[in-house]
This record gives structure tokens, C-alpha cells and sequence, in this order.
């Protein structure tokens, strides 16, 4: 297959000389551990131990709160020190149980035994990695169990592993590439046993050889397996363009990937599958990739989940110059850091530290109706007049110019030689359109309550008249 892509996009600077050729190395936690309750999209999970408990490494600790939730499962052993609200890497607090690390990494019976994945079925499949607590680690953190239950599984004709790594600066799948190719072409495997009629594609960036060449070796003899080499352009691992670059299929923002015959994964979820399924050990780690020019020494880190930032700075060398931002993420798509002393989470991805900060130093001019927004949008949509709806809070305005459609990749923010913050914009505005929905629903569902109970006073009140009359006739 030759190079494939989306049409529009941006090549931003890539960053990732700077900890891509350091392999990862593993950190172990030093103070207490904090797992906040909401770490995936859905309902928060809810804690099933409580304070004063002994845990081991391995232990469900709190479990899914509803059908889209995730269980949370303790990356060390120790005892439950507290259970309250804590702050996480968006700025806002959630319940986290707090366990003190006891640094004996003790594990319970099941973890790290072997399984015949070929004697599994389909529900046993689902139900480890259920247990195990996986979510999507590409950063959305859609419960991963869910995503492969699809309605119809003999409609799914793609697994599509995302190793394209778009985001500048990151490098922590691009390493796992290199160093645990055989766990992402096993955890493949394991979900191709869960669609019988799915082709399976690896999606790697060209400015990946070595990941490319090490990939394409192992599954040279697999007839159902191939890797795609795509175009290096951002946003290539967005979900909808690795859909269309891989497959040529397209969706919207009112469809899921299984509308399309596809299921896409992040290389770093397919490990962890593998893991799960193959190995009983559920989602306790994450690797995490420390760079940017403030930081001394950029580094991937294979880190338990739970464990403060601060230790990643630390273990990285410190800074060697004060940042003047930092990004738990990537300069794309991250999100700036006022407090660095919050957890490692499932949706934890990386830590940036930069020495100048490129918005606050260029500060916003008028629109001049370049166009260069629209011509790197590849959601083919008008960033120029969806920022006009959003200033004037015109939420039907910019729902009839398509603006849910946005993926918020940032990209006409980047190209904008006014430097208007339309991402963040955008953002708000889909936030404000979601809330008035939510009201105009709430407000619907509240008129029809009120006409059912009027209509049954109505009857009510009929029956009562109704048997009166009949009383009053039967006194005559």
C-alpha cells in the first residue's frame, strides 16, 4: 500500500528528536499514590474499599458507575489512606482514593498468569479487558470494552491500530513501537478474534521508519494483518482521519467508527489488551514521555498510574531553565498545567515543558479574512465565521455552519497569522450548544410530564363527576 493521508492538515514542528532515540526506562513511586474516580469519558466509578484497607497491586479498587464507565485497579500495594476530592491535570477536583505505597508491589493470585488466548471466547475476551480497566490511552479514555462490543461484530471490516503519533513532541508509542512490537501485533490478533470478518491495519507515520520496518517484519506472514505507511501531517492520528487516509470511509460527528465498519485503538491500548488478555495483568501503567527544552533530560517513562508529576520532573533531570508553560500533553492538543503536583492518569500521555509560551507572546490582532483556516480544516469546515457565532453566542448560527463537526485539533489556531484562539473558542461553544440542548430537553420532558398529570387530573376529575352522577341518578 502506498502513502496514505486526509485531505487538509498542518506540519507543525515535530519536537520529537529530543526523547525519541532514549528507550523507556522504568520509574517506581516513591510517596503516596492518588487515583481520581474519573479517569475516562462516562460515569465516574465508585470506590468498593475504604479507609483503612490493605490492597494489593492488581485490586479493583473502584468499579464502573454505569454501562460507559471504567474500573479503577491499584498499581501498588499498600493501604487506603484517604478517599477525597483531588485535583486532576483539566483543573477541576475529583473524588481519588489515596493509598500509601508500601513500596512492596505485593500483587493478588491472578496477577501475571498466563492464559491460552486461543481457547477464549468472545465474552471471556470482553470481560478481561472489562476487569483489567482499559480505556482508550491514544487521550479520549472511552472504556475500551464498550468500544468492542459493537451492535453487529460481522460489520466490522477494519481494526485499525493508531500508531501515527501526530502530536509534536510525544514519542511514547513510537517507542513502544520499537520495544514491544510482538504485544501490539498479539493484542491485534486478540481483537480480531472478536470480529471474524475484520481485516486488521496498522496506521504509522512515515517519519517512523524504524517502527514501520520493525512492524512490517513481524507480520509478513500474517494474510489479514498489514501496515499502512501514512503521510506525516497533523492531525493524521485524529480518529475520523485515520479513518479516511486507512479505509477512504467517512464519519461524522453524529456517528461512531463501528457506523463505518471500523474499530480503531491506540497502540498503546492494543498492549495493553495483550496484557489483560494474555498475561492477567490489568491497566496499572502508563508510558509517559517528559520533554520540551526546559526539561534536562527528555525521556519516555514507563510510570504506575497514580504517581505524582513531580516524580516524572524529577527522574527527567529537573528543568535546566524555568518553563514558562506546561502541557500535560502535547503543544496541540495538551492542556496547560498552573499546578504540577497532580496524578499520573489512564488519559495521561505527557508532560511538556517549554521556555516560551508561544500564545501568551503573541497576542491576539483582528481577523483578516486570510482563509488559512479553512484551507487546513479537515473537518472541511469555516473556523472564520464559526469564531463570528461563537464572539456573538450565536449557538443556532454556528450549529447550521457545521461547528459540532469541529475535532478541536487546533490546527486553525496554529496557521491563523492573527493568533485568534479559535480551538479554545470552539470548544466553549460546543460546551454551550451541548448545555442548551441538554435545557431544551429538560424543559421538553418537563412540558410532557406536565401534560400527562393534566391530562390525568382531567380523567380524574371525569371519573369522579362521572361516579357522583351515577350515585345522584341511582338516589332518584
Amino acid at each position: 500500500m502506498g502513502l496514505v493521508t486526509f485531505k487538509g492538515g498542518i506540519h507543525p514542528y515535530e519536537g520529537k528528536e529530543l526523547s525519541m532515540d532514549q528507550p523507556v526506562k522504568t520509574l517506581l513511586p516513591q510517596g503516596e499514590m492518588v487515583y481520581p474516580c474519573v479517569q475516562h469519558i462516562g460515569a465516574p466509578a465508585k470506590p468498593v474499599v475504604k479507609v483503612g484497607d490493605e490492597v494489593l497491586t492488581g485490586q479493583k479498587i473502584a468499579e464502573a458507575g454505569g454501562f460507559i464507565s471504567s474500573d479503577i485497579i491499584s498499581s501498588v500495594s499498600g493501604k487506603v489512606k484517604k478517599i477525597e476530592p483531588r485535583l486532576m491535570a483539566n483543573g477541576s477536583v475529583a473524588e481519588s482514593i489515596i493509598i500509601e505505597n508500601d513500596n512492596q508491589y505485593n500483587t493478588t493470585e491472578e496477577f501475571g498468569k498466563e492464559r491460552d488466548i486461543d481457547s477464549l471466547s468472545k465474552e471471556e475476551i470482553r470481560k478481561f479487558i472489562k476487569d483489567a480497566g482499559i480505556v482508550g490511552l491514544g487521550g479520549a479514555g472511552f472504556p475500551t470494552h464498550v468500544k468492542l462490543t459493537p451492535k453487529d461484530d460481522s460489520k466490522i471490516d477494519y481494526v485499525i491500530v493508531n500508531g501515527a503519533e501526530c502530536e509534536p513532541y510525544l514519542t511514547s508509542d513510537y517507542r513502544m513501537m520499537l520495544e514491544e512490537p510482538e504485544k501490539i501485533v498479539g493484542g491485534l490478533k486478540i481483537i480480531l478474534r472478536l470480529f471474524e470478518n475484520a481485516k486488521g491495519r496498522i496506521g504509522i507515520e512515515n517519519n517512523k521508519p524504524k517502527a514501520i520496518e520493525k512492524l512490517r517484519e513481524l507480520v509478513k506472514d500474517e494474510d489479514n494483518i498489514e501496515v499502512c505507511e501514512l503521510k506525516t501531517k497533523y492531525p493524521q492520528g485524529g480518529e475520523r482521519s485515520l479513518i479516511k487516509a486507512v479505509t477512504d470511509r467517512e464519519l461524522n460527528v453524529s456517528m461512531l467508527p463501528a457506523d463505518v465498519g471500523c474499530v480503531v485503538d491506540n497502540v498503546d491500548t492494543v498492549i495493553s489488551i495483550y496484557m489483560a488478555v494474555a498475561k492477567s495483568t490489568p491497566l496499572i501503567r502508563r508510558i509517559i514521555t517528559v520533554t520540551g527544552d526546559a526539561v534536562n533530560t527528555p525521556q519516555n517513562f514507563n510510570v504506575r498510574i497514580g504517581t505524582n508529576y513531580n516524580e516524572l520532573i524529577e527522574a527527567a533531570g529537573g528543568f535546566k531553565s524555568e518553563p514558562k508553560k506546561i502541557l500535560s500533553g502535547g503543544p496541540m492538543m495538551g492542556q496547560a498545567l498552573f499546578n504540577t503536583s497532580i496524578p499520573v492518569a489512564k488519559t495521561s500521555s505527557a508532560l511538556t515543558c517549554l521556555t516560551h509560551d508561544a500564545v501568551s507572546e503573541n497576542p491576539e490582532t483582528p481577523c483578516i479574512r486570510c482563509g488559512r483556516c479553512v484551507s487546513v480544516c479537515p473537518s472541511f469546515i469555516v473556523p472564520q465565521l464559526m469564531m463570528e457565532a461563537a464572539l456573538k453566542d450565536e449557538a443556532d448560527r454556528y450549529e447550521k455552519l457545521n461547528g459540532m463537526e469541529c475535532i478541536e485539533c487546533g490546527s486553525c489556531s496554529y496557521v491563523c497569522p492573527a493568533k485568534r484562539p479559535l480551538t479554545q473558542g470552539f470548544k466553549q461553544m460546543k460546551q454551550r450548544v451541548n448545555a442548551l440542548k441538554r435545557e431544551k430537553a429538560a424543559q421538553e420532558k418537563k412540558k410532557q410530564e406536565e401534560a400527562l398529570a393534566a391530562a390525568e387530573k382531567k380523567k380524574s376529575e371525569e371519573t369522579k363527576a362521572s361516579e357522583i352522577k351515577k350515585e345522584m341518578a341511582e338516589v332518584r
